[in-house]
Formats: C-alpha cells, structure tokens, sequence
C-alpha cells in the first residue's frame, strides 16, 4: 500500500523538476541574448547642389588710404596748437598756429608801397592800367595837343608872310620837344606799373606769409600725432602733426605667381581681421602691379576698402578672399553638420538606419552651409546637428 502512494508523489517532484530546469534554461538564454538598442532621434539634412562663388584665399595688410606729415611753411613762435592726437579733422582745419606779428607788418608795408604806386599812376582797386589815362601822361599829351596846335597856326602865318622863318623853325622845335616829353611820360608811366606789379607781387608773398603762420590740415582724416607745444620755436620745414585718411583705406595684397590670370581691376573682395573674428568687411580691387616681385615671385594687388565707421585700423593683418569667375555649382551641407577635430572635418550620413562616418574635404562657405569638395554625393542625407554625440554605426531615426 505504501508503494502504490509514492509514485504519484514522486512523478509530481519529476514533473516540477523538469519545469524549473527548463524555465532556467529559458531565462539563461533570455540573459545571453543583448537587447536591441533604440534609434537616436536626429535632426537631417539632405546633400544638395547649389550655385557658389569662388574665391582666391591672399593674405596683406592695412594701410592709410593717404598720410602726410605736416611742416610749417615758416619759422616762428608755435601760439596755439587746437588738436590732439586721435582728432578727426576736416580738410583744412586749423593743426597749428605760429606768431604772425612779422608777416602782419610784412604785409602792412607791401601793401603801403603798392598803394602808393596806384596813387601815382591814377589807379582804382581794379581798375585796368592804360597809359594813356595817367596823370604826368594826360599833362604831357595836352602840352603836345597845345604845340602841335600853335605850330599849325604859326605854319598858316608863315605862308602869308606874316611871321619869321626863324619864329617858325622855334615853333616846330617846341612841338617837337612835346612829343618828347610824351613819349618820356608813357615810358615813365609803364616803367611806374612794373614796379606797381612787384609791389603787389610782394603783397601776395606777405598774404602767403600770413596765411602759413595757420598750418592746416591738407585733406580730411585724423591726427596721428603732434609733436609741438604752444611756445616751441619751429624752423621752416619742421615737422608739426601727421595727419592720415583711414576712409577708405587701402589694402595691399601679396598674389602668387599661379593666379596672376584671376586677378582684375574691379573684383570683389571680401576681408577679415582677426581684430573682428567672424565678420566680413567689403573692399574692391583698385590696382594690379604692372610686374611681379623677383623675391617673392608674386604680384602686389592693391585694393581699397571703405572703412566710414573707422572700425578698420592702419597696419592690421588681413586675409582676403578675391572672388574668381561667375558663381558655379557645388555640393553644400548645413555648417552644424561637419565636425572637426584636430584639423579632420567629418560628417555621419544617415543610411540603413546608422549613422556611417564620412571624412571629407571643405570648400568654400555659403552662408549658414559649406561647400563639400570631397566625400558626400548629392541627395544623401547627413546629421544635421550631431554635437559629438553620434558615433560610426549608432542606429539613428530623423525626425
């Protein structure tokens, strides 16, 4: 009886056994197995071809559109000096001035002489010079108007027998004597305007002489420097202020042999600074040497760069991009795409599901998007913003 009651109970223990080996088998499986994990939602971008200009990528300088350091045309005592360094001027501004009491009294006695000319010879202020209508002229021309009228009327005496041969022969003395002194007079009379000419040409010196002890400034810009005070003592020809023209300014650029075809009055070109790291600032090409340098095998490229703002400064290195041709096509991805580290740019286009690294070359930049010169076909479709969290092979789903 016994025996008939175990196998029952043991075939449930066998049963349950058997449940729980398998059960372990199962789950043992289950944790051998990896979970598949799930896609990265990402933001995509397609590759796509669009129209972009080409550019020349050279590098030069700044430099003041003009400069010009300011002298004293005379030698005085410096009584006012109006500007400071940095001063923005226009043309013709006052920059310094020198003691005038010398040239005032030059001018007082030139012009005193000249006067004194005019006077003698009968002239207005503006009046033209005819010899004719000067006074010792007109007093000479009546003395001849009056022996040349007694002459005639003693020649009519002569031929009625009425007076002397001799009376005769004195009366043409006189006339002739007249036409003498007239003759003097109109001599005298020119010889008194070429010495009213001198006068008023050392008038015109003691003006300029006047007009120097104000040294200007000779066109509009800023002064670079100063470099006298009032009371200084200056000799003609010493150096009082620099004054330089920074709107526009002008750029010279060095070009290598190579592109020397590409370059042409006119062209656009685009600058940067690294004074104003990610800006642009716009110039045109006003000159192309006629020559290339020896040293450097490469061709001096000026170009001029409005500058109204005065942001731009003399002297600053400049990269400069020429622009080359009509726009072309080219394949361009979103800026937010590439990746760059330690000098490789790469991007992850998505395909099949992943991610899959591409390494590629950069072109020329179009507004937010960069040109892809090697790497990516058109209509694939990248990562548009992948922030170093996207790796090679990582499933990814867009958006």
């Amino acid at each position: 009886m016994f025996r008939h009651s175990c196998v029952p109970f043991l075939a449930l223990v066998l049963t349950a056994a058997s449940l729980s080996t398998a059960c372990n088998s199962e789950t043992s499986a289950a944790a051998a197995t990896p979970a598949t994990p799930e896609p990265t939602v990402v933001a995509t971008a397609a590759v796509d071809s669009r129209p972009i200009e080409r550019h020349l990528r050279v590098t030069g300088s700044l430099a003041a559109d003009e400069q010009a350091e300011v002298s004293a045309e005379l030698a005085g005592r410096v009584t006012a000096t109006p500007v400071e360094r940095g001063t923005r001027v226009p043309a013709g501004a006052l920059l310094v001035r020198i003691s005038a009491s010398e040239s005032s009294a030059q001018l007082q006695e030139a012009e005193a002489n000249a006067g004194q000319i005019e006077a003698r010879l009968g002239l207005s202020p503006g009046q033209g010079f005819d010899p004719r209508h000067v006074p010792e002229v007109l007093n000479a021309q009546a003395s001849l108007d009056f022996a040349e009228a007694e002459f005639a009327r003693i020649q009519s005496l002569l031929d009625q027998k009425v007076v002397s041969k001799s009376e005769w022969e004195q009366r043409r003395t006189q006339v002739e004597a007249a036409r003498q002194q007239y003759r003097v007079a109109v001599n005298g009379a020119e010889q008194s305007y070429r010495s009213l000419q001198a006068a008023r040409a050392r008038v015109a010196l003691a003006n300029k002489s006047m007009a120097d002890t104000s040294v200007r400034a000779p066109f509009a810009g800023l002064v670079a420097e100063r470099v006298v005070s009032v009371g200084d003592y200056v000799t003609k020809g010493a150096r009082v202020a620099t004054v330089v023209s920074i709107d526009p300014l002008r750029v010279e650029l060095t070009v290598p042999e190579q592109a020397i075809a590409q370059i042409k009055v006119g062209q656009p070109v685009r600058l940067t600074v690294d004074a104003y790291p990610g800006e642009e600032f716009a110039a045109t090409v006003r000159f192309v040497s006629p020559s290339v340098r020896v040293d450097q095998r490469a061709l001096t490229v000026e170009a001029i760069a409005p500058n109204k703002d005065g942001r731009l400064k003399p002297g600053l290195f400049a990269t400069a991009l020429i622009q080359q041709g009509s726009p072309a096509p080219a394949l361009t991805v979103p800026g937010t795409s590439i990746e760059t580290v330690s000098g490789t740019s790469r991007v992850y286009v998505v395909k099949d599901g992943k991610a899959e690294e591409r390494i590629v070359t950069l072109g020329e930049k179009v507004a937010d998007r960069i040109e892809i010169a090697t790497g990516l076909k058109a209509g694939e479709i990248v990562v548009a913003e992948p922030r170093g969290r996207i790796t090679d092979g990582m499933p990814v789903r867009s958006r």
